[in-house]
């Protein structure tokens, strides 16, 4: 098995092209939350259409991973990632020319597509090329993931402001795309193939009860953070915050995704058994969304950093379980890309049901309490994910 350990420069532009990759994989989505009610202004626009803004998108990544390890084993990884970041270019920068809810819509899709083709080769990549240190490269390249959201939910609506168009807030994150087009189409020859794993694909894990509890496991995590994604922002403005403040809270609470993205993987990298580390997370999640609730107006910076924290962790940590039940890169590859299918589709639906509860009930409360409930339950789960029986569940 190829290793990059024996190259350190190779690692090192190898690793930053990855980042860069990662980068362009929530810009799409998480521009949209700080600039709707501009959005809104232009296009006919209800909560619950505009919870498809992000529903379809994760719809789409959740669908398009289960062919896109299939794709990567045709024409290759390389080839693959070069091919999604197209889409996510384009999809992005079409932007600058909607004029209606479907065409908004059919661009987030797109890019959906473009991400879920890179979430699922990316994983089998890194567990190959670090196999030392798969949870602290983990941790990086999902932290780049939630650093693209941070620099997008952060910076859209400064866009907007400087440029007076929503539109350019939306459009201008094809920059990222095409730089990390170049760094990575330069790492074409420091990519072998992916080793393969005989006849063991997919499809053997829809038969696999353990595969399921994994996928549910991620996807009502994923739940948290799509919602907190779709809506955070439009809580604050209806909580009488500016759009610009109320951007500025979420790109504070994807820094702290950021953060925790990178420490706890590093503290987890440690241990064989990490379910201390999970349940520590999901217990920051819970604390954040009571305080939202019951006080969003006091220590008000205090419940996005739990938040941010504990989903921050969370989102690496789903994932590094899953590539921890199995030894081959291939097979792990395959399970992570399992995994995210499923779990993306729960998480898909999550903005719109609680989008719903907003268009029914006349608040965003109510939503929250729904998915401190949902936290609850995986704290529940994680008692499973004892590491000294995952062999037995993949034989």
């Amino acid at each position: 098995m190829e290793n990059v350990h024996a190259k350190p420069t190779t690692a090192v532009w190898l690793m930053l092209s990855v980042v860069l990759v990662a980068l362009n994989l929530r810009p799409s989505m998480a521009a949209v939350g700080p600039l709707l009610s501009s959005i809104r202004g232009d296009v006919p626009l209800s909560f619950s259409s505009a919870a498809l803004l992000t529903m379809l998108p994760v719809m789409a990544m959740g669908l398009a991973m289960f062919f896109g390890m299939g794709l990567a084993k045709r024409v290759g990884e390389h080839r693959s990632i070069v091919l999604s970041l197209g889409v996510i270019g384009v999809a992005t920068l079409s932007r600058l020319w909607l004029d209606s809810a479907l065409e908004l819509i059919v661009s987030a899709i797109a890019a959906g597509v473009g991400i879920a083709l890179i979430q699922a080769v990316m994983p089998a990549l890194i567990k190959t090329r670090f196999n030392q240190n798969v949870s602290l490269f983990m941790g990086l390249y999902v932290t780049a993931i939630m650093g693209g959201a941070a620099l997008a939910a952060s910076f859209a609506p400064f866009v907007q402001v400087q440029t007076g168009s929503w539109r350019i807030g939306l459009a201008i994150w094809a920059m990222l795309a095409v730089l990390a087009l170049v760094f990575w189409y330069a790492q074409r020859s420091t990519l072998p193939p992916v080793p393969q794993a005989g006849s063991d694909t997919q499809e053997r894990f829809f038969g696999n009860a353990r595969a399921w509890l994994l996928a549910i496991f991620f996807g009502l995590g994923t739940a948290s953070y799509t919602c907190v994604l779709a809506w955070l922002a439009p809580y604050y403005v209806e909580q009488g915050w500016s759009e610009q403040n109320a951007g500025l809270v979420l790109g504070f609470l994807t820094a702290m995704e950021v953060v925790s993205g990178l420490i706890t993987p590093a503290i987890a990298n440690r241990r064989q058994d990490k379910r201390s580390v999970v349940a520590t997370l999901l217990v920051l999640i819970i604390l954040g969304f009571c305080g939202l609730i019951l006080a969003p107006q006091h220590v008000s910076l205090l419940w996005p950093c739990l938040l941010g924290l504990g989903i921050g962790g969370l989102f690496p940590m789903s994932l590094i379980l899953s590539l921890d039940h199995l030894d081959n890169p291939r097979r792990a590859g395959g399970l992570t890309a399992f995994v995210q299918g499923i779990g993306y589709l729960i998480a898909g639906v999550s903005p719109l049901i609680a989008g719903m509860i907003r268009d029914r009930l006349g608040s965003f409360e109510w939503a929250w309490w729904a998915l401190t409930g949902v936290i609850v339950v995986m704290l529940l789960m994680v008692t499973r994910f004892d590491p000294k029986h995952y062999a037995r569940h993949f034989r």
